[in-house]
């Protein structure tokens, strides 16, 4: 099943002056009926990411304060985590898993290594007009995957380091992967649904 992107939520990540989109979010293509996100947006989703990436990374402390966290599944219990940890690992993994090698070689000089376009350049041989056109390339690409992963998504920021644990079994066929493999996922909707406030209704008489 597809990830299925909404109005508002593109709306209010689209740049206001984007030639694209026109600050809409969602632009026409010739392959595919349906409008789909811009650019922009998933440019904007990636540097979401990458500045929380250098908070977690820039911390006072080396290591962040381990958090207690609820998993909902058969088993009730809670575990232990490190969220700024996790996330930072999962920025870094999930880009080299989705970059190719070159990409993934200026991904780490200039995002996790700090290099300037002028350092990069003399770095890879290239000019400040492929660096930039590569750049934008890689904000577009991991992007995207940072919001549409699955189980859970890095983006929106907020659900990533907010939500709860919930278990699920996955049986599907991997045969990389044991059957049963317990895996956790984020489940902010039913935690929300489950802690909402309710009036007191008075009874008709």
């Amino acid at each position: 099943m597809s990830f299925q992107w909404n109005r508002s939520e593109v709306l209010g990540l689209a740049k206001e002056g984007c030639a694209q989109c026109r600050g809409y979010g969602l632009r026409d293509t010739s392959k595919t009926a349906q409008p789909v996100p811009c650019n922009c947006v998933f440019r904007a989703i990636f540097r979401a990411c990458y500045r929380k990436f250098r908070s977690c990374a820039q911390g006072d402390n080396q290591v962040s304060t381990a958090r207690l966290e609820s998993v909902h599944g058969r088993e009730h219990k809670r575990t232990w985590g490190l969220k700024n940890e996790e996330f930072m690992a999962d920025f870094v993994l999930v880009a080299k898993r989705t970059l190719n090698e070159a990409d993934h070689k200026l991904f780490r000089f200039h995002f996790l290594l700090g290099a300037d376009w002028k350092l990069c350049c003399k770095q890879l041989g290239m000019d400040r007009g492929t660096f930039f056109h590569l750049i934008y390339r890689i904000e577009e690409r991991l992007g995207r995957v940072y919001r549409e992963l699955q189980p859970y998504a890095l983006f929106p920021l907020d659900e990533y380091f907010g939500g709860s644990v919930r278990k699920m079994i996955d049986d599907s066929p991997d045969p990389e992967r044991p059957k049963g493999l317990v895996f956790q996922m984020r489940d902010t909707a039913k935690l929300s649904a489950r802690r909402s406030l309710r009036a007191p209704l008075r009874k008709a008489a």
